[in-house]
């Protein structure tokens, strides 16, 4: 599987959007900064999706969605592919990494190889672009439904992290 966190919250992000032939869109915008984190982790061979929602990027609180994917797979060992971020090896805060689940990180500055990314990119295209929140709240809501979505979608979750190289390292 592969991990990843994304921040979301009430800074709008303006995007392209369809309007008949002579309107000009009018798109609200907002630039409140407030903040939360969705964590998954995905098996790109499967589309897999195992998501939470947690408030801040800690050591604590990766430690928290490991626990909570490795009771998810307690039948399973996860090798689980994530980048460098400071939270992934904090030296300040401990980190727990649950018995069935074994690290591996990913060259430096290569987010280009953690399909989770797009799934960050498939959200904020689907769900956040041009819309204004009114509060936290409103943002978790809208964090739950599409990672249920994506959660729910295991052929587009495929489709969109099954990348060519991963699928052909699971296959040999």
């Amino acid at each position: 599987m592969f991990q990843d966190e994304a921040r979301f919250g009430r800074i709008t992000t303006r995007s392209d959007c369809w309007a008949p032939e002579g309107v000009r869109p009018v798109v609200p915008q907002q630039a409140i900064r407030e903040y939360t984190y969705a964590y998954a982790a995905v098996a790109p061979e499967t589309g897999e999706v195992d998501s939470l929602i947690l408030p801040d990027m800690t050591s604590l609180t990766l430690s928290v969605f490991l626990k909570e994917l490795a009771a998810r797979h307690l039948s399973k060992f996860i090798l689980l592919v994530l980048d460098g971020a400071p939270c992934h090896h904090s030296k300040k805060e401990e980190l727990v990494i649950p018995k069935n689940i074994r690290l591996l990180f990913l060259p430096p500055y290569s987010p280009e190889l953690n399909p989770t990314e797009n799934l960050w990119d498939e959200m904020r295209e689907k769900h956040f672009s041009n819309h204004v929140f009114k509060d936290m709240n409103a943002v978790r809501k809208r964090m739950v439904e599409a990672l249920l979505a994506l959660e729910g979608d295991k052929t587009r979750v495929h489709s969109i992290a099954g990348f060519p190289w991963i699928l052909a390292a699971l296959k040999g």
